[in-house]
């Protein structure tokens, strides 16, 4: 098994190369990086154009991943997503014809313009890493990770993702705009190498990667700061502004990106600012509001900052 320390190494190697595609978002990479690890999906939620594509392809190059892209628009159907068996004449017999789920790295563009019949066929693959059609389970390829874009949802055209599917999300993100020093590099950068596409080194493999996953198993997680994840957790569920809380699986993905975060750290144990880092990436996304608070974008941010205050910070 990997050291942490190799671990380490590898993942700071990964982000410095995507760095080299994307400009001045650092603590961006990382925390995908560390989503990367802890083996969840990610869903990327801000403006066109702000390079979330990019972000997904250059992660896949430096990883060594296969990748595919899916256009989600209106009239997408959940075939052109898991594919199907066909008729192949030749032979008299029916074929599997694999959609494009069947890859490592799964951008889905601006997943929100789809049904939502056809955001559910992700639903399987994203938490049991397989695809059923014709009453037949088919594995994923393995790693498997979905890097989800969507539109702010007061876009023309968006659906709301569903509850169930939102939760499958490890983490919900936003990529921001580029300071103007970073956007001059972009266009240096672009002039400098006469050419749109970069060229990324690989810097892992597919089944190095798997062994950089199990590594995180062997981070220590004292018994206090599992109290004080749970203790987060269902702090959201008591808020009076929320109908329904984060769910267990919100503690999980604590459980998992706060071990990640260490490990990128090169530590092999956890702390609670490596759980205080992600509050807002992890509990944003699967808090419903009251109807009252739904017009109003500050509540949920408002409604995680004051359950971390309120919060015992244990003594570790």
């Amino acid at each position: 098994m990997l050291e942490i320390a190799k671990v380490s190494e590898l993942s700071k190697q990964v982000v410095d190369e995507v760095e080299r595609a994307v400009v001045g978002k650092r603590d961006l990479l990382e925390t995908i990086m560390s989503a990367v690890l802890a083996g969840g999906h990610v869903l990327l939620e801000d403006y066109p154009g702000l390079g979330k594509t990019l972000i997904a392809r250059s992660f896949a190059s430096a990883l060594g991943l296969d990748f595919k892209r899916i256009q989600f628009t209106p009239d997408l159907l959940p075939g052109d997503i898991t594919g199907g068996y066909i008729f192949n004449r030749t032979k008299n017999k029916f074929e599997l014809r694999q959609g494009p789920v069947f890859t490592n790295i799964l951008l889905a563009d601006e997943i929100n313009r789809a049904s939502p019949k056809t955001q559910s066929a992700l639903l399987e693959a994203m938490q049991e890493g397989q695809v059923t059609m014709e009453g037949e389970s088919l594995k994923l390829p393995d790693p498997f990770l979905v890097l989800a874009t969507q539109n702010p949802i007061e876009y023309e055209g968006t659906f709301p993702l569903p509850e169930a599917q939102l939760d499958r999300f490890m983490l919900k993100l936003t990529v921001g705009y580029p300071s103007l020093e970073e956007e001059k590099e972009i266009l240096q950068r672009r002039r400098e190498r006469k050419q749109d596409e970069l060229d990324l080194k690989q810097i892992t493999k597919p089944k190095q990667l798997i062994e950089m996953r199990a590594a995180l198993e062997t981070v220590h997680v004292d018994s206090d700061l599992e109290g004080y994840i749970s203790a987060l957790v269902h702090a959201t569920r008591m808020d009076r502004r929320v109908a329904v809380g984060a769910s267990p699986r919100g503690s999980l993905a604590f459980l998992k990106m706060a071990r990640a975060h260490a490990t990128l750290a090169g530590r092999d144990y956890i702390l609670p600012d490596d759980v205080k880092h992600f509050a807002v990436p992890v509990l944003s996304h699967r808090l419903l509001l009251q109807p009252e608070y739904w017009m109003s974008k500050q509540v949920n941010g408002d409604v995680i900052r004051d359950v971390l205050r309120t919060t015992p910070v244990p003594v570790i």
